[in-house]
């Protein structure tokens, strides 16, 4: 299964607060063990949310909002994992360092949807569509 792995902002990442070389060196390291082990599919930290832009869909209505966004749940990084599962991603979260020190951290861990996961509504036609789609991605990534 995949797991998207999201780092939840935190007043200093979103000040633009970047991180000493000894986070560096030990978010580094961790993302070693993670590709080592086969469970790092991608990630990255994101630029503050001020330097974002939503778009609201309503209807046929696209609105967009300039950040920066203040509401709980901002997202400061991200990493898409492959594990076997869900308890196998808490394991590597917990080993995971403070990703922003000098204040509470958090980590939010959610499963990606397979296709299997849409039932009938994954007809065979839209399957090898995706299935394409999936397949020409992986042959354009360096």
């Amino acid at each position: 299964m995949k797991v998207m792995v999201m780092v939840k902002a935190t007043a200093n990442s979103e000040a633009g607060k970047m991180p000493d070389a000894s986070l560096l060196q030990a978010m580094g390291a961790y993302n070693e063990a993670l590709m080592a082990a086969g469970v790092l599919c991608g990630g990255e930290g994101l630029h503050p949310s001020a330097r974002g832009l939503r778009v609201r869909f309503d209807g046929d209505a696209k609105t967009v909002t300039e950040g920066p966004f203040v509401e709980p749940g901002v997202v400061a990084g991200f990493w898409l994992w492959q594990v076997a599962s869900l308890d196998e991603a808490l394991a590597w979260a917990k080993r995971c360092p403070s990703p922003m020190p000098g204040e509470a951290a958090e980590l939010e861990l959610r499963p990606v949807f397979e296709a299997d996961d849409f039932g009938e509504a994954m007809t065979p036609e839209l399957r090898a569509r995706e299935d394409a789609l999936r397949a020409q991605l992986a042959s354009e990534t360096p």
